[in-house]
Order: structure tokens, then C-alpha cells, then sequence
């Protein structure tokens, strides 16, 4: 099934613009894989031939060699938005077929859009690229044998690569006492810098995880309650996070700015720690 934006979306023709072109690259029949086909499909969407040429080039992970492959799109959330820019982190499974072999992988993809006159239109893509496995901790096998904890591939292959703190690890794993928590981003495929800024994001550090369903309720969805959300949030920063935002602008924190709310955090929690 396409991916659809949901109730209580803020932007959402940037969300489906970037949910789009990823499909389109990262979905083909037999006979339809690399880089030629791919740009083909990108200019069928209406997307210039150069631009296309340039998307296919950089489509990284999202473009694994297999006869076939079809994009699930698990969720599309902000990793940034302004008036006229934006960044959307398309979280997906990708199985691939190779000759009768079937693989189940996925990826997440930093979707960069910019805002004119004729609406969002993608200018270039950031898919996530998590390193190769290592020697697992405690603490990591625990959390990817937490069936609370839902992870899509590339959270996976963030915490296989050892390069996602503990503090990260043992924060999930608590959460997981009283909540079921859907994962859409830890380390790869998010932004490098907070959003607009030239500040050092704590994703790529291996310092934070972002959550887009608590409960099976989905965050940007209004009819999910409120109180769900803010318990939540607060529970991660009794977790450690020195750092949670959300859709709810809350008080009483730790530190003057340990919670926040803007407009890129209404559609999932971000929980972040410094070390």
C-alpha cells in the first residue's frame, strides 16, 4: 500500500513529494534496476533529466543490487522545516529479489525539498549509510531482543555497527517497561546538523533516537491523547535525555531547555542525551 500522509500533518506535500521519488527509485520490476532506469523513472514523476540523473547517482543504499526490489514505507517524518526548505527522513523496508533468493532489507533516507511557487520538489537525497556490523554489548543484544522496542533496518544496523551510546541503549530498554515504542531514526539517515543550523545534531553521534508511535498511536495523529505523549516525554527524560522534544511544549524540566516543541518535532518524539 502507498504511503499516504495521515490527520494532523503540518506540511503534507512535502512529506509526499519526498515519499514519492523514493518509491520511484527504490522500487522496480525485473529487468528495471540501475542507474539509467532508475533516472527514467525519476523524469516520469515529472522531475528534470539532469536532476533525475543526479538523484539516481546518489541513491546510495537505497539502490542495492537485485533484480527486483519494492519500497515499504514504514513512516516519513521531519528532520527539519522552515518555510521554504525542508528535510523528510523516509524510514522504509525494501525486500530485493535476487534470482529466486528473496532479501529483506531497508533503509532510511534524508530527503532534502525546497518550497517555490509551484509547491515542494526534492533537490537532493541523503540515505542513511550505518557501517558495518561489530561485536555486540549487552545492552545492544537486549535491545534487539526487546519485542517493545520496534526498529526499522537502518536503526538496526545503527546498533549492529556499535556506534550507538549506551546511554541511548539503556534509555530504550526502560522505556520498554511501560511503553511500546516505534523507532523511526537513531543515528543514520538524519540530518547531520540540526536543522538550519550549523549545530552538531546528537543523531549522527550515536546520542539520540527518534520515536513516532508510542502504544501504536502514531505521534502526529491528533486523536492520540495527549497525556500518552507527554508521559512519554517525560518519562524519557527521567530516562537521562537532557534534551526531549515533541508536539507539547512542556514545563517543570530539569534544566531550563530540556523540553522543547517546534514545528519539525510535531510528528515524533526526539529523546537525546549528551554523552
Amino acid at each position: 500500500m502507498l504511503y499516504r500522509p495521515g490527520p494532523g500533518e503540518i506540511e503534507p506535500a512535502a512529506k509526499l513529494a519526498a515519499v514519492r521519488l523514493v518509491e520511484a527509485l527504490g522500487t522496480w520490476p525485473a529487468g528495471q534496476s540501475g542507474r539509467e532506469a532508475a533516472a527514467a523513472r525519476l523524469v516520469a514523476l515529472g522531475v528534470s533529466e539532469s536532476l533525475a540523473v543526479q538523484l539516481a547517482d546518489a541513491s546510495g543504499s537505497l539502490a542495492p543490487s537485485a533484480d527486483a526490489a519494492v519500497v515499504r514505507v514504514i513512516d516519513a517524518q521531519y528532520g527539519g522545516i522552515l518555510s521554504d526548505t525542508a528535510s523528510v527522513l523516509v524510514v522504509c523496508d525494501q525486500p530485493t529479489l535476487a534470482g529466486s533468493a528473496v532479501h529483506h532489507g531497508g533503509t532510511t533516507v534524508d530527503v532534502r525539498l525546497s518550497r517555490d511557487s509551484g509547491g515542494w520538489a526534492v533537490t537532493a537525497l541523503h540515505p542513511a549509510a550505518p557501517g558495518p556490523a561489530k561485536a555486540l554489548g549487552p545492552a545492544a543484544r537486549d535491545v534487539l531482543a526487546q519485542s517493545r522496542i520496534e526498529l526499522p533496518p537502518a536503526s538496526v544496523a545503527d546498533i549492529r555497527s556499535g556506534a550507538v551510546h549506551d546511554s541511548v541503549l539503556r534509555a530504550m530498554l526502560q522505556l520498554a517497561g511501560s511503553y511500546r515504542l516505534s523507532v523511526s531514526v537513531v543515528r543514520s539517515g538524519h540530518p547531520l546538523d540540526v536543522f538550519g543550523t550549523d549545530r552538531p545534531s546528537d543523531h549522527p553521534l550515536g546520542r539520540a533516537f527518534d520515536v513516532w508511535r508510542i502504544d501504536g498511536r502514531p505521534v502526529v495523529d491528533p486523536s492520540t491523547s495527549r497525556s500518552l505523549i507527554t508521559g512519554f516525554m517525560r518519562a524519557g527524560a527521567a530516562a537521562g535525555s537532557y534534551n526531549v522534544g515533541g508536539p507539547v511544549q512542556l514545563a517543570g524540566g530539569a534544566t531550563a531547555n530540556q523540553f522543547f516543541s517546534d514545528d519539525t518535532h510535531h510528528d515524533h518524539v526526539h529523546v537525546g542525551f549528551s554523552s
